[in-house]
């Protein structure tokens, strides 16, 4: 019942987000306008309708108005084509697709290209016949265009791309691990109708329109272009990714919400499903996080889904099969993760130091941020870290659901014969984690000629020795200690009379993403933070400048320019709470606080 609940409600959220526009103009005109009871008038201004023989326009001398039969299930059976094949996609869409050794992405341009068909039959009546030919032998009393709607929904479902909140993930996780039971099945389902609920309730909307307005009923055939266009709109603007682009430019005003559905104890318990777990990695809680001693948790789980891979040979992919006979280290981290920064100068050590005796270090590059995913900021990010062994962008986050990963940074030993001995997860643990590497090189050739260890200084903040990471994005803020409400979009903010520790507050006008926050207008807006820690820095982006006071009176302006990355705002600062005060000049995007 707990999953049951989960899937309506976060399907009720989704139903009202951002991510569902491009999808509305559709639902309103071909599940809505399309069923409403209004006078059909043919190409010529008379009285005929679609299913009209091709003489009755000249059969008739004056228009007069005429009610058609239309079906009243049309926005219903619309909603329903639409939850049909959302859930079978996204539940086994993969499977039957890898099954068949077919692109992962076909089923979406073969819908794409159903959307385009429809769209010109509406258009063109003419050639919505031809489309009806290969279905001559099935019986009927008129070609009725209103009692197709679930193959319109049908078509939806496919390329419907809801946002990726943790219900959905916890979806696409079972479905894409093949660990697909009765609860995924519930979870789906619940799911789908939550979504389906909105998108009916303005469909019907754009029947009862349709109906009252006397624009709409005497422009029958007008509405039917216009949700032709609609549709081929919808299908050229998914080919390009448009969507996308639309979503970005609107704040998730949803984000907030969804986080508090899933964000406790009990609902991640319930989306667990054990769609994580899988017979590749259904062993590694077999292993100790941060064990001093080698463990054994099974086979090393495969590295899928990767969308690229560099510093390989001809940046070709790498099977872990491949590597039997040699150690290797799986590396998770994310470019601007300020814990992965300090943890990164191991294992770059590592492969320097122990590359040549039969280490292989792989860095699975697992975005945090959207920006993240971009491979040109990736190899610049690993650049910068000086890495030089080969890393994977698993955008997807497949393989580090594959590893049942939840940290940034995370290393897996695996030794000789494939086999999991230890995991780390977060920073720290390197004395250990080198001291079983160098056990596993022995193991693997005990001839070996080991160098002296690294001396890589340990730079791990102590537990609770700093504020934790903050994030200025309205989907997952922290420690803001503002009197303001924090909400998407433009605002106006002032600084509290009394801050919190550990907290930041805004003044001036800022507009809020998901993930940053921006000044919105032409002057810069303004920023307080108290914390504690000795070194401050900021995930920043765009064009401008970014002027820092410390509260001991050290001062410095910051240049930013480019795709995000992490800035140093104030070092060596001393013992005990400080604050900062912070001007962002427009065109600076503002992401986050990290500390050390």
């Amino acid at each position: 019942m707990d999953l049951v609940i989960i899937g309506l409600l976060g399907g009720l959220i989704t139903g009202i987000s951002p991510c569902i526009l491009p999808v509305l103009p559709v639902i309103f005109l071909t599940g809505g306008a399309q069923s409403a009871r209004v006078p059909r008038y043919d190409a010529l201004g008379t009285m005929g309708g679609v299913g009209a023989t091709p003489g009755a326009a000249t059969a008739v001398a004056t228009a007069a108005p005429a009610t058609s039969e239309v079906s009243r299930w049309r926005p219903f059976l619309v909603i329903a084509g639409l939850v049909t094949s959302f859930t079978l996609v996204t539940l086994v869409g993969s499977l039957i697709l890898s099954a068949l050794h077919l692109p992962q992405d076909v089923i979406r341009w073969v819908a794409m290209g159903v959307l385009v068909l429809i769209g010109i039959g509406l258009i063109v009546p003419r050639f919505e016949h031809l489309l009806e030919r290969p279905f001559a032998f099935v019986p009927r009393r008129r070609v009725d265009q209103s009692r197709g709607g679930f193959g319109v929904g049908l078509a939806l479902g496919a390329v419907f791309v809801p946002c990726a909140g943790p219900v959905l993930a916890a979806i696409i996780v079972a479905g894409s691990t093949g660990n697909i039971g009765a609860g995924t099945v519930a979870l789906t389902v619940s799911f789908a109708i939550g979504v389906a609920v909105p998108l009916l309730f303005f469909a019907l909307a754009g029947r009862g329109l349709a109906e009252r307005v006397k624009a709409f009923r005497r422009r029958e055939r007008g509405l039917r272009i216009a949700a032709g266009v609609a549709m081929i709109a919808l299908a050229v603007g998914l080919a390009f990714n448009l969507p996308a682009v639309l979503q970005r430019a609107l704040p998730d005003y949803t984000a907030g919400i969804q986080e508090q559905l899933t964000d406790n104890d009990a609902a991640q318990d319930a989306l667990a499903l054990g769609g994580l777990v899988n017979d590749e990695n259904k062993n590694l809680d077999q292993c100790t996080n941060g064990a001093s001693e080698l463990e054994s948790c099974g086979t090393a789980p495969s590295i899928k889904g990767i969308e690229a891979w560099f510093n390989t040979p001809n940046d070709q992919g790498i099977d872990l099969a491949d590597l039997r006979g040699e150690v290797v280290l799986i590396d998770f981290w994310a470019y601007s993760c300020i814990n992965c920064q300090r943890s990164i100068p191991h294992s770059v050590a590592w492969d320097e130091t122990y590359g040549d005796l039969g280490l292989n270090v792989i860095g699975i590059h697992s975005p945090e941020y959207s920006f993240e995913k971009d491979e040109a900021n990736v190899r610049a990010g690993a650049e910068d870290f000086g890495i030089t062994y080969p890393v994977a962008l698993d955008n997807d986050l497949a393989t580090w659901t594959n590893y049942r990963n939840r940290y940034w940074p995370a290393h897996y030993l695996i030794d000789a014969d494939g086999t999991v001995r230890h995991i780390s997860f977060g920073e720290g643990n390197y004395a250990d984690t080198e001291k079983m590497i160098r056990e596993l090189l022995v193991d693997a050739d005990p001839s070996v000629n080991l160098p002296g260890e690294t001396d890589v200084e340990d730079v791990t903040p102590d537990v609770g020795s700093t504020t934790r990471e903050t994030f200025l994005g309205t989907s997952k803020d922290v420690n803001y200690g503002g009197g303001d409400r924090y909400a998407p979009g433009e605002g106006t903010y002032t600084l509290p009379e009394a801050q919190p520790d550990d907290s930041f507050a805004l003044s001036g006008s800022w507009w809020l993403e998901t993930q940053y926050a921006t000044p919105a207008g032409e002057e810069p807006a303004a920023l307080r933070l108290d914390f504690h820690a000795t070194q401050v820095r900021m995930v920043l982006a765009g064009e401008g400048t970014v002027t820092v006071r410390l509260d001991d009176g050290d001062e410095r302006v910051i240049d930013v320019s480019g795709t995000p990355r992490s800035y140093a705002v104030a070092e060596d600062v001393g013992d005990g709470q400080h604050v900062l005060d912070i001007e962002v000049s427009s065109g600076v995007e503002a992401y986050s606080f990290t500390f050390g």
